[in-house]
């Protein structure tokens, strides 16, 4: 069904439909007397049966950094007391191929939790908290500590989260192109964020006996993970989730949808976000047909579907109100200039940071090395004609943003266009795109954003004008659909300076290289937690000359940790007078 949120976007049809209109974000704030703020709230025999077993756990060794350390694996619990089952066979195995997987029962719902031995006895340690997703696909439980594994803390944020002392999660959670049991495709939106609530709410109804701090949950996400994070840190004990929490048996949700445990977190830290779906598209088609940028490298197959979608930005960017830190409105008209600031500030950290961290000169050439899981590294040369510095005074002469782009492009082939939701498009039954996270649980994909709904020409596949006879306004429009509930669900800026319990603290990276989603992406989500006066601490950037990945700085990212851990005090004092 239409309806307004804090940020219009485009939309699709739910798995566990909403039974009434969404209660406002700020339930969770005004219903402070069923809220928990630990894990003293009534007894049930639903969270009974999530108890956590202090005992069940396996030693390991790993050595970090040439130290030998004992860590206690609590193996794969599972978070929630009605999870659903998952078929064996599950696609996206090697080659594109299936995988079986050998924990159907809760294999999507489970958490693998890693202590080391400074942490045994510490009810005051961060949660190191990872959600492993990739493109928005299902996730399946993951051990990213294993016995006999050497870790360096400088290059792995695993390593660097044990030796901090912190207690070290993997999440498994459910979404895209998961195959249930009866065959159906439960991980819908908003499963993923769903299910991460609920390992939240494990933690915090076992916080009395568990290692680590529940109020310290610092998570780490990257793409599909580092969007999961941003939604889970901006919508924190959110009543629009309840009805879907209660349906797997999360803790703390009893049999009317009522909460007295929290889904809140500390800290957020994320990667190259892949956000704000409803509005993807827009961003994508502004960003590379401004300056003619696909037609430059000739990846503009579709030019007038291109520029349809490319003009929708400008009004959708107005829509935000945000602001950039002189206090001017950031708008379309002035978003190439402020992408050229934020590449500016990035070059600029990354010489200052090092006296060895130097850039080519104009005519010089930028040495990129790359290369695929298994496959040996490449190394190409790109040709510096965007960026001209002064590296003895570490400063940034002038940057030429056509080129730039070009230079982005050059090195990954721009997406297609639609480039987020482009399943059913003219007749493409082929993509990858993140259409298949939408619909209901019984149909393969559904389209969510207005421009591909109404050109949808896929006959038979349940979406859009030609199988509905209705446009994306009039579907919309009916009472009996939750397109809209489904994308915003999923969507950060709809709970950023609302009456949610957004996350505190904020690690946001995108790098300069990343041509996986538009660079007005992660700008407008710092602008919106900038402008949020809950949020403290907002650590944006655009990472030098980093592609689309992650936890590429594993000392700066945790430095960082530490500093908001340390600032925030006795995490038991929260707990206590939360």
């Amino acid at each position: 069904m239409t309806r307004k949120y804090l940020l219009q976007g485009v939309a699709v049809a739910g798995s566990l439909a909403l039974t009434a209109i969404a209660v406002p974000t700020s339930f969770a704030a005004t219903d402070s007397a069923v809220l928990s703020h630990g894990s003293g709230h009534a007894a049930d025999p639903q969270d009974d049966a999530l108890a956590f077993d202090s005992a069940a756990y396996t030693t390991i060794s790993v050595t970090v950094d040439g130290q030998p350390m004992n860590v206690r694996w609590y193996k794969e619990i599972c978070y929630v007391a009605k999870p659903v089952a998952a078929a064996a066979q599950q696609p996206g195995g090697p080659g594109g191929g299936g995988t079986t997987i050998p924990n159907t029962a809760c294999g999507y719902q489970s958490i693998n939790v890693f202590v080391p031995e400074s942490a045994f006895s510490n009810q005051q340690a961060p949660v190191y908290f990872a959600l492993n997703n990739s493109g928005w696909m299902a996730s399946y439980v993951k051990a990213s500590v294993t016995d006999g594994t050497s870790y360096d803390s400088s290059t792995s944020n695993v390593g660097a989260a044990l030796k901090a002392g912190y207690v070290f999660a993997d999440v498994a959670n459910r979404s895209r192109g998961l195959v249930g049991a009866d065959g159906s495709s439960p991980g819908k939106a908003p499963a993923a964020v769903v299910d991460a609530k609920a390992a939240v709410r494990y933690l915090r109804l076992n916080d009395a006996t568990m290692p680590g701090s529940a109020e310290r949950i610092v998570i780490n996400g990257t793409s599909g993970g580092g969007a999961l994070v941003s939604i889970l840190g901006a919508s924190g004990n959110s009543s629009e989730y309840n009805p879907y929490l209660e349906a797997v048996g999360a803790a703390g949700i009893d049999g009317k949808g009522r909460s007295s445990l929290r889904d809140d977190v500390f800290a957020v830290n994320a990667y190259c976000p892949i956000t704000d779906l409803g509005n993807a598209d827009r961003a994508y088609e502004w960003l590379y047909n401004v300056l003619d940028t696909r037609d430059g490298a000739g990846q503009n197959p579709s030019p007038e579907d291109a520029a349809a979608i490319a003009a929708q930005f400008p009004a959708y960017e107005k829509s935000l109100g945000l602001r950039n830190p002189d206090g001017s409105r950031l708008t379309a008209a002035n978003m190439i200039d402020t992408i050229e600031q934020e590449v500016i500030r990035s070059a600029e950290t990354y010489m200052k940071a090092d006296a060895t961290h130097t850039i080519p000169p104009l005519g010089g050439s930028f040495e990129i090395q790359s290369g695929g899981p298994g496959g040996p590294p490449t190394t190409k040369s790109y040709v510096n004609d965007w960026i001209d510095v002064d590296n003895g005074t570490d400063k940034v002469l002038s940057v030429d943003m056509k080129r730039y782009l070009a230079f982005v492009v050059a090195q990954a082939t721009l997406k297609t266009t639609p480039a987020f939701d482009a399943v059913g498009v003219n007749g493409d039954i082929t993509s990858r795109t993140e259409t298949n996270l939408f619909g209901p649980s019984n149909q393969k994909y559904m389209n969510y954003t207005e421009y591909s709904w109404d050109h949808n020409d896929v006959a038979g596949d349940g979406s859009g004008l030609d199988d509905t006879g209705l446009t994306w306004d009039q579907y919309t429009g009916k009472r009996s659909t939750t397109v809209d509930d489904q994308v915003h669900l999923i969507n950060p800026m709809d709970f950023v300076g609302t009456g949610a319990d957004t996350a505190e603290n904020w690690y946001v990276r995108t790098g300069t290289r990343d041509r996986d989603t538009s660079f007005t992406v992660s700008i407008n989500l710092d602008r919106a937690l900038e402008a949020d006066k809950q949020v403290k601490d907002v650590d944006y950037q655009l990472a030098w000359n980093q592609p689309h990945a992650g936890n590429y700085d594993v000392p700066e990212a945790m430095a960082w940790i530490a500093k908001v851990v340390r600032k925030a005090g006795d995490p038991l004092a929260a707990r206590h007078h939360g």
